[in-house]
């Protein structure tokens, strides 16, 4: 099953199977569920189409995902970057950007930088 050119996994519970769209989550696959009439527990290869297009409408019409909200944040951020604000020189410098200390952690924004004094050095090879 494919819902905003995503493939949805078959064997999964639909509420599950929502969370693979960007910018669905848990709560918000619930709430989908609960507004469209169809229980939760149904697996995804259980449903019709008409449930699909429940689905999809729903989706449309009150949530933005995929695409669109990766363009909205995408849009945010280069506007926090054209305007200097301090997050968006956070942005531009690739540190974090909410207030995380940086002596020791920050490594997935940096990219695995490791300046430790043996992190670099060769082994010595035996004599």
């Amino acid at each position: 099953m494919r819902l905003f050119g995503i493939n949805i996994p078959d064997e999964k519970k639909i509420g599950i199977a929502l969370t693979s769209v960007y910018g669905l989550g848990r709560t918000s696959a619930a709430k989908i569920l609960t507004e469209a009439k169809i229980s939760p527990d149904k697996r995804t290869k259980e449903l019709n189409q008409d449930d699909l297009s429940k689905i999809k409408q729903y989706i449309e019409q009150h949530h933005r995902v995929e695409g669109e909200l990766r363009q909205d944040i995408r849009q945010n951020i280069g506007r926090l970057k054209n305007i200097k604000s301090y997050r968006g020189i956070r942005h531009l410098k690739h540190l974090p950007v909410r207030g995380q200390n940086t002596k020791r952690n920050s490594r997935t924004v940096r990219g695995n930088v490791r300046n430790t004094m043996g992190s670099g050095r060769r082994k010595l090879s035996l004599k």
